[in-house]
């Protein structure tokens, strides 16, 4: 088996020049730490997205933990969300002593079903919130899902890890529920190579959130060591975390910030390849159709009745092309840890299973040149093409 030494990964972040230069700003600055770096990417993605309030955290499942926190989330509380995840989005309600109650998505799609999800709030008890998912970047019904948390009391804790820099009718998403969280990982459309930011419009949850950050501590760090006098005294309110993101990463996010358009058209481009590729194939599905998309993921859908072979093994053959591609997400309700605890079968929730069981995640990342989409959509259309023989 000879595989392509040309390796097209899966992913693969844009650094460049400015990234490198803010690095080293920082790093002969003499502050490495959390400081007015982060302070002015904080209010430069705020601006962006048109919140008053934005807290730059190590990671979004850290600020989906202060997020739900806030929120006063806690013991025999129950929060809902999709099994189409990663854990983080279900381990973060864990943490804090509450319980899970997973909603199926939409059938043919990878997000939450609105009517599924009221049918579930309306025979919960102790609902405190609901934490929507917009996986691979296509946002969520959030007219009818802020409508039902309204109703049923549920606070909104959007999910929006992959849905930076894409725009609704209504607003950014991640700005449409009272508390919204994004992820700067090194796979998505602008990185600090970890890291994250919780936005809100509450002042009162931005405060608890901003103690909680830092240790339940009154005063910042920055605060107290620059200070021109003498002011080293500060007070523990609360047990607090450690979540937050230091001004060497902050420096490269906001060098990010300011190119996230380009790279959103840039991937955007990238899925028109493919769509135009694969749309009159027999077997092959597209993502769901939506005017605004961030793709961050590319999903495409296998049938393998119809193209003679199956996700797992186009996986494997494109793997041998030297082409990376992945699979997002295996539902949480088949993971031994939920489905122990909540007693969960895989037929309990029969669409996010059908999508997972059909879909492989193709190369999509800012940089991709358009050589680089058609050697991708030449290795599926081939491997389609020989599974049929």
């Amino acid at each position: 088996m000879n595989r392509n030494t040309d390796f097209l990964p899966f992913a693969r972040p844009s650094i460049g020049p400015e990234e490198e230069e803010a690095v080293l700003r920082i790093m002969r600055s003499g502050w490495l730490t959390t400081g007015s770096e982060a302070l002015a990417f904080e209010k430069e993605f705020a601006a962006y997205v048109g919140v008053p309030f934005a807290l730059a955290v190590n990671s979004a499942t850290s600020g989906l933990h202060l997020a739900l926190e806030a929120a006063g989330i806690g013991k025999d509380d129950v929060v809902i969300t999709s099994p189409y995840t990663f854990t983080s989005t279900a381990a973060v309600v864990r943490h804090l002593g509450a319980e899970l109650a997973f909603s199926d998505t939409a059938p043919g799609s990878y997000n939450l079903d609105p009517d599924q999800l009221q049918r579930l709030l309306a025979g919960t008890r102790n609902c405190r919130a609901i934490i929507p998912v917009h996986i691979g970047g296509l946002p969520c019904d959030m007219d009818a899902i802020t409508t039902l948390g309204k109703r049923y009391g549920c606070t909104v804790v959007e999910d929006a890890a992959h849905a930076f820099p894409v725009m609704t009718s209504q607003g950014f998403a991640g700005t449409l529920g009272e508390l919204g969280v994004y992820s700067f990982y090194a796979t998505k459309t602008i990185t600090t190579g970890e890291g994250g930011m919780v936005v809100t419009a509450n002042e009162k949850l931005a405060r608890r959130m901003s103690l909680m950050r830092m240790h339940g501590i009154d005063r910042a760090v920055w605060d107290r060591y620059t200070a021109r006098k003498a002011s080293w005294r500060y007070e523990v309110s609360e047990a607090g975390f450690k979540y937050n993101l230091p001004d060497i990463l902050a420096a490269i996010g906001r060098v990010q910030l300011r190119r996230a358009e380009t790279f959103m058209e840039q991937r955007k481009r990238t899925a028109a390849i493919y769509n135009k590729a694969f749309s009159r194939t027999p077997g092959l599905g597209l993502p769901p159709e939506a005017p605004n998309h961030a793709w961050h993921l590319y999903s495409l859908r296998v049938d393998p009745a119809l193209t003679g072979i199956d996700r797992d093994t186009l996986i494997e053959t494109l793997a041998d092309k030297g082409i990376g591609a992945s699979m997002h997400f295996i539902p949480l309700h088949l993971m031994p840890y939920y489905a122990k605890r909540y007693s969960l079968a895989p037929g309990d929730f029969p669409n996010a299973v059908a999508m997972y069981e059909a879909t492989l995640s193709l190369p999509i990342w800012q940089g991709m040149t358009e050589d680089d989409a058609r050697r991708v959509t030449d290795a599926v259309l081939e491997a389609v093409g020989s599974g049929r023989k």
